[in-house]
């Protein structure tokens, strides 16, 4: 179910982008509505309360403020949050000390891509208390280091492929025919001898080269290494990796059980989500989705602060922080930006190994 999208946003005078990013930190702090005495007490403005009063009422208007009861003050809508994050939020970098501690837990515990991923999630949700979501990278695009085939009966043949970074994928392949276990070692060993160190994506393309020029016996084992790397090296579809659900159960902004439950069935499906966070990876930096922009029904009221992760010059996914649109958006975004650019320096370069290759 696809939201609709927002209208366009007028252009505001100094004292309404003055106000307005008053109201929003003072509302993303106390979570109430923020009244006019507040305001002139707070935004540094000398101003009468009627005259701010007149200009929260044009905010109103322009759907960038709302008002929950009559006499209750103001809080920012999705569009208010939109002005917010583009033109009026004063973001920092983060600190030597809180880098040191993502670039030491991030790569704590035990070895290898899925649990770096993991320990991604779980950092990010931790030091934001929100749901930290971090998409695989595409095994395609990572260079594999070994293969071994052990035949299981009938047709079916286990895959074991070891990738360049330390991941084991165990597949259970079908061939068109029973090979058998002699076979199976002999393409196994042509693989390895002749493809280790090259990327899922290029091996088949270069064994269906090398066969259009092979004779004879060799075209016999060629024609065998393309039927079964076909299956065994076919990148499986990518995942995501989420932690920290249960955060969102807590929060006053998320009270409502149906609500919280759609989010939850989206968590659960991923795909979604993880198109969401693909729209991400076609430019550089922190991407913020608020509310409807999302274009997914159930995060109408949430917002999405992600950012692509790169290695070798080669973006591999996208990880970020999913929370309610009353978010210190000023301290997730440097968090996400730093753990961006941490995850990717961990991971090993995809692609070819130079001294791997024939």
């Amino acid at each position: 179910m696809i939201a609709q999208p927002s209208p366009p946003i007028p252009p505001l005078d100094p004292r309404a982008r003055q106000l307005l990013r008053t109201l929003i930190e003072r509302y993303i702090r106390d979570g109430e509505p923020v009244g006019s005495q507040t305001l002139a007490r707070l935004s540094g403005l000398d101003v009468s309360p009627a005259t701010i009063r007149n200009i929260l009422a044009d905010l109103e208007d322009s759907g960038l403020l709302s008002s929950p009861h009559a006499s209750a003050g103001r809080v920012p809508t999705a569009q208010g949050y939109r002005v917010f994050v583009d033109s009026l939020l004063q973001v920092k970098s983060l600190g030597e000390r809180e880098l040191a501690r993502l670039r030491a837990e991030l790569t704590a515990g035990t070895p290898g891509t899925q649990a770096l991923l993991g320990n991604t999630s779980e950092l990010l949700s931790a030091m934001t208390h929100f749901v930290g979501v971090v998409s695989a990278p595409q095994r395609g695009q990572f260079a594999f280091r070994q293969i071994d085939f052990v035949p299981l009966g009938g047709r079916r043949v286990l895959a074991i492929v070891v990738f360049a970074d330390g991941e084991v994928q165990n597949r259970v392949i079908e061939p068109q025919r029973v090979f058998e276990p002699a076979e199976l070692e002999r393409v196994a060993n042509y693989l390895n001898a002749h493809c280790s160190g090259r990327p899922l994506a290029q091996i088949r393309a270069m064994l269906l080269d090398e066969l259009r020029q092979a004779r004879d016996e060799m075209e016999q084992l060629l024609s065998q290494s393309v039927e079964l790397a076909a299956q065994a090296l076919e990148p499986p579809d990518e995942d995501m990796v989420v932690a920290g659900q249960t955060r969102l159960m807590g929060l006053q902004d998320l009270s409502d059980l149906e609500r919280l439950r759609e989010l939850f069935e989206a968590f659960a499906r991923k795909r979604e989500i993880l198109q969401l966070l693909e729209r991400t990876q076609r430019a550089p930096g922190v991407r913020i989705f608020i509310g409807e922009e999302t274009g997914l029904v159930p995060l109408e009221g949430i917002s999405v602060v992600a950012a692509p992760y790169a290695a070798g010059g080669q973006v591999l996914g996208v990880l970020g922080v999913i929370g309610p649109t009353r978010m210190a958006y000023d301290k997730v975004i440097p968090v996400v930006q730093a753990t961006a650019d941490l995850l990717g320096s961990a991971l090993q370069v995809p692609g070819e190994d130079p001294e791997s290759l024939p």
